[in-house]
């Protein structure tokens, strides 16, 4: 028996310009001078009811994470769960507007937020990372720049 609901969520069409295979390189202020290098797949799941995020950075110090996109369309909001391998799970917010798009975080202990902006060519994503902790101002995270390898 094949689920109905195994069809793409037109709430989630903003995403498309993403889906395929990129290689990252990235910094990190806790490791200034260090070249992060890495992999991110971003693909459509379920029959496109939901989207995926598959990340990767090859150094010891990050972990290997997933994220899975869905909607509420009644809310009007597209939300990120993240998962990765030291076990931490947080719900993001996510937004598409135009050729930018970001998650975000808002908690008392530990807030984040990441920007992304497509360049025009479409295979290049610069990403900027934010966090929080406990109140205080926002400092730099991760930032990554995205290089498509192949779309999927």
């Amino acid at each position: 028996m094949r689920n109905k609901a195994l069809i793409p969520n037109t709430y989630l069409q903003s995403l498309a310009m993403i889906v395929g295979k990129w290689k990252t390189v990235g910094t990190h202020p806790l490791l200034p001078g260090t070249e992060l290098l890495g992999r991110t797949v971003f693909e459509w799941i379920e029959g496109g009811a939901f989207f995926k995020m598959s990340s990767e950075i090859y150094h010891p110090e990050f972990p290997d994470g997933l994220a899975i996109f869905g909607s509420d369309n009644e809310g009007g909001e597209i939300c990120m769960l993240y998962f990765d391998e030291r076990g931490v799970s947080r719900k993001q917010t996510v937004q598409v507007e135009g050729s930018h798009w970001k998650w975000q975080r808002d908690a008392p202990k530990f807030s984040q937020r990441f920007v992304v902006t497509i360049e025009s060519d479409g295979n290049t994503m610069i990403g900027k990372g934010e966090m929080r902790r406990e109140g205080s101002g926002w400092e730099k995270d991760l930032d990554l720049t995205y290089t498509r390898l192949e779309q999927i």
